[in-house]
């Protein structure tokens, strides 16, 4: 069974940091991509960071870059997205998702960015 789990979200003050997981198992194929989505409610979702597997290739949002790193451990078939420097306009819904052929995406983890 596929499954993409996150973990790592939570409340933190305008400034700091926290460190999201996802870990991808139950794959028969090889995961291409690692991918961090972002989703407020009533908003499109939006890719925050993409990581391919293999290469190491590394792409960020606009938004982000400067602050965010995004990191994998294939070994382990896990994602990191390393947050820095933390805004209210941060705040969302992170979702991962693992890429092969199709799109395999976890249920999210809040993170909310608040004083």
């Amino acid at each position: 069974e596929v499954k993409v789990v996150e973990s790592g979200g939570g409340l933190v003050h305008p400034g700091g940091s926290l460190r999201l997981s996802c870990v991808a198992s139950g794959f028969s194929n090889s995961v291409l991509s690692m991918n961090w989505f972002r989703q407020a409610p009533g908003k499109e979702r939006e890719v925050v960071a993409r990581i391919f597997t293999v290469s190491g290739t590394t792409n960020y949002a606009d938004s982000v870059k400067g602050r965010f790193t995004i990191s994998r451990d294939n070994g382990r078939n896990t994602a990191y997205l390393e947050m820095n420097n933390l805004k209210p306009d941060d705040t969302d819904m992170y979702i991962c998702c693992a890429r092969t052929t199709n799109d395999y995406w976890g249920q999210g983890t809040q993170v909310t960015v608040s004083s």
